[in-house]
C-alpha cells in the first residue's frame, strides 16, 4: 500500500502540535496533575483547619492560670521557641488530638505575641 507524500509531515506535524499544546497548557493554562492538584487541595485544607483552631488555641491560652508562660512567650524572639511554649502548655492540642499541631502552634504564636 503506497501512502500519499503529505502522511509523514502530518503525522509530525500532529506530534509536534501535540507536545507544543501540552507544553503551553501545563505552563501558562494552568493545567496540573491529579498529584499537584492532591497537594494543592491539602495544603489549603490545613490552612482553613489552623485558620479556624487559632482563636481557641488563643483563648485557651488567655485561660490558662500560669502567668509565666504568657510571659515567657512574649518575651522570647525566636519564633521556634515561641510555637514549642505553646505546644509544650498545651494550647495547641484541641480536643480529639494526642498531640499539639506544629502548624498550629505556630499560627496561636503568632497571634499571641501580635495581640496585646
Amino acid at each position: 500500500m503506497k501512502m500519499p507524500i503529505w502522511t509523514k509531515p502530518a503525522i509530525w506535524g500532529g506530534v509536534f502540535g501535540a507536545v507544543a499544546i501540552a507544553s503551553i497548557g501545563f505552563s501558562s493554562f494552568g493545567w496540573t496533575t491529579s498529584t499537584s492538584a492532591n497537594r494543592m487541595a491539602d495544603d489549603r485544607a490545613s490552612t482553613a483547619v489552623v485558620g479556624a483552631l487559632v482563636p481557641f488555641c488563643v483563648a485557651m491560652a488567655k485561660a490558662d492560670t500560669d502567668a509565666a508562660r504568657m510571659t515567657k512567650l512574649r518575651g522570647e524572639t525566636s519564633s521556634y521557641s515561641r510555637s514549642d511554649i505553646v505546644r509544650t502548655s498545651g494550647w495547641a492540642t484541641m480536643p480529639g488530638m494526642t498531640a499539639p499541631d506544629y502548624n498550629l502552634a505556630t499560627a496561636c504564636s503568632e497571634r499571641l505575641t501580635t495581640a496585646s
